[in-house]
């Protein structure tokens, strides 16, 4: 009977399209998936996409359509863009879908029911792009810790789930089971950062929008997005508080979740919880991967840095791309990815290295034998080393691809093409072509290479299957199965296919040029769009957005270590606010006591050099070096509004 394997992604958040950052983590985990087929388990990969949330409910309000229609936009070019790149999951979940959200409401109803969730009021600091909540201690000035985006105070009502109750059980499970988190650094960083200093209890509603799960017995609270969506490794394969599937059954507990490091609190801290919390068996293995970044950046539409795959793909194929992400991504450090190292890469591995090996390999078949090839003779030291070196590849691929090692994984199998080229300059079969007598020893030769580029073929499929293919198309063998490596020999004789160039060689010195033209002409475009929002026409829609009221400062001093702010102390009309400025330059504490000025009211709050700035004042920019705040005349009441 078949091993199960039950193998995820963190779902994609529809917010956006992905970039090839994202994509790493699909592509790894589909190379995974393909390995444990490959070797006769019984995979069940599953993906999706995130579709709940304040970020997805504003950005759809941006455009003026439903949350819904947004979604299905975002998740449908994520779709795509997975077909692309040769994913081959078994189920593709949203969290959108009927069948989830009616479990999602079903264990929130059951945690509350049975303690583990409370109803109580949260006030703290919210990041909507990370949806995530932060203390005041968390938050690092003014800034969410995770994405470094300013938070948003925030004070609801909402339900919290007692984490603190399950913090030393975790703790626990974690220091016996070293496996369950990798790599090492990943576990020591959860235990030491979060779990030894005191887990809070977790907000998991939210009132202030209402794109979400709604907690059925309470429907003017939304299910936190979070809760909502690690739900789904479960509710995709038929989990349900009342009575779960046979499927269900059959591939829980999950084998390994493959994540980003960014989000490895919640898998490894916030998951365990809520599992035990239902009575779940706790998933094997969290496998937290490192970044897949341009150069030494972290891919980022501001920055201008960002790489699709769907673009890559023409440029270098998919398989090439996909080579790359997984060759040169270290196990537990950042990888890097530029066109200069996608190019070196690409012709020295696979258009010189493993492309050369097996073109010229059918190209002497055809030309020396009219493509027939038969069985070997005696067998010499060089071939007794190669066929050791295939066997040797298949201990090394299995033993790296357990334990997601993936760039070693593909460097065996480089290894073992290199070495094949080296085996031809040492037997130089056209050498031997010129000796009539020596013609079995050519056979014997071309015969070892041919065997040689089947156990590439196996072992690159995983990688990159439609390689795979097109080599196996080449030798004429159906015989690929990974049993079938436990013994050098497996090709049978016959005839082999025409050679096809697997790769084709690029022109670096062309392609490069090309993209920098791109790269200027988007540039080009994008300083236009630019200066065309920087004189735009807005609408009165658009300014009725900024709040403006008149505000009486009552008390005014410099912030400590700076010289440029002041902190103003503002009677707004509405219970008083603190509001930090860079005006110390122009305006003693003692000139803006008492002076009524005017307050952008609804500005995200932020910290200034520690100090909590809740708004902004007006003021005029009238020369290079002067400034001038904008004082209303003592006759206009306190929280007036300006219109």
């Amino acid at each position: 009977m078949a091993k199960k394997f039950y193998i995820t992604t963190a779902i994609a958040y529809a917010s956006r399209k992905p970039h090839t950052g994202n994509d790493y983590e699909i592509i790894l985990t589909d190379a995974v998936a393909r390995y444990h087929r490959l070797i006769g388990d019984d995979v069940f990969m599953l993906t999706g996409t995130d579709e709940h949330g304040q970020k997805i409910q504003e950005l759809a309000q941006k455009e003026g359509i439903k949350p819904q229609e947004y979604a299905d936009r975002i998740t449908g070019s994520i779709k795509e863009n997975y077909q692309n790149l040769n994913i081959s999951n078994d189920h593709f979940i949203r969290t959108t879908d009927d069948y989830h959200e009616k479990v999602v409401q079903k264990v929130f109803k059951k945690l509350y029911e049975q303690g583990d969730i409370y109803k109580s009021e949260y006030e703290g600091w919210y990041c909507t792009p990370c949806e995530s909540f932060w203390t005041e201690t968390q938050v690092v000035d003014g800034c969410c810790p995770d994405c470094g985006r300013p938070v948003k105070k925030t004070r609801e009502e909402a339900y919290f789930f007692r984490m603190s109750k399950y913090q030393d059980r975790l703790l626990e499970y974690i220091e016996a089971h070293p496996d369950f988190i990798k790599p090492e650094s990943r576990k020591k960083e959860m235990i030491n950062n979060f779990l030894k200093p005191g887990l809070q209890d977790l907000c998991v509603s939210r009132t202030t929008f209402d794109w979400g799960v709604k907690v059925d017995f309470d429907p003017k609270h939304v299910i936190y997005v979070w809760i909502d969506a690690l739900l789904n490794y479960i509710t995709a394969i038929g989990y349900d508080p009342d009575g779960s599937s046979e499927m269900f059954q059959k591939y829980w507990p999950c084998d390994v979740h493959v994540i980003g490091k960014d989000i490895l609190r919640f898998h490894t801290i916030y998951w365990p919880i809520m599992l035990m919390a239902l009575g779940l068996e706790l998933p094997k293995h969290i496998f937290g991967h490192p970044w897949l970044l341009f150069g030494n950046d972290k891919m980022s539409k501001s920055k201008g840095n960002v790489m699709y795959s769907s673009d890559l793909a023409k440029l270098f194929t998919v398989d090439g791309l996909r080579y790359y992400v997984l060759s040169e991504m270290p196990y537990a450090q950042d990888g890097s990815i530029t066109y200069e190292t996608l190019i070196s890469r690409y012709n020295s591995d696979l258009a010189n290295t493993l492309g050369n090996l097996v073109n010229r390999t059918i190209s002497m078949t055809n030309q020396y034998f009219g493509g027939e090839i038969q069985l070997p003779g005696a067998v010499t030291e060089l071939d007794a080393n190669l066929r050791e070196t295939c066997l040797n590849t298949v201990k090394q691929f299995s033993a790296s691809m357990e334990e997601f090692r993936l760039a070693d994984a593909a460097d065996a199998i480089l290894s073992l093409a290199r070495a094949s080229n080296k085996y031809i300059d040492d037997t130089a079969p056209w050498v031997l072509a010129k000796d009539e007598e020596k013609k079995a020893r050519l056979n014997d030769v071309l015969y070892h290479l041919l065997e040689a580029i089947r156990f590439i073929g196996v072992l690159v499929s995983p990688i990159m299957p439609e390689t795979a293919d097109k080599i196996f198309a080449q030798l004429h063998t159906d015989v690929r199965s990974y049993a079938s490596l436990s013994s050098f020999g497996g090709l049978k004789p016959g005839a082999v296919g025409k050679p096809e160039p697997l790769f084709a060689r690029i022109d670096e010195k062309k392609m490069l040029a090309e993209l920098e033209k791109e790269a200027a002409q988007i540039k080009a475009e994008a300083e236009k769009e630019k200066q065309a929002e920087g004189t735009a026409v807005i609408g009165i829609d658009d300014f009725a957005k900024v709040q403006l009221r008149v505000a009486q400062v009552t008390a005014c001093e410099k912030v400590e270590k700076s010289d440029k702010l002041l902190k103003l102390q503002l009677d707004d009309g509405c219970g008083g606010r603190q509001v930090v400025s860079g005006i110390s330059k122009w305006y003693a504490p003692e000139d803006l006591v008492g002076k009524k000025i005017i307050l952008v009211a609804n500005l995200k709050p932020v910290k200034l050099r520690g100090v909590e700035s809740n708004g902004m004042i007006l003021a005029a920019d009238c020369s290079k070096d002067e400034v001038k705040v904008m004082f209303v005349d003592d006759s206009v009441p306190v929280g007036s509004k300006i219109r």
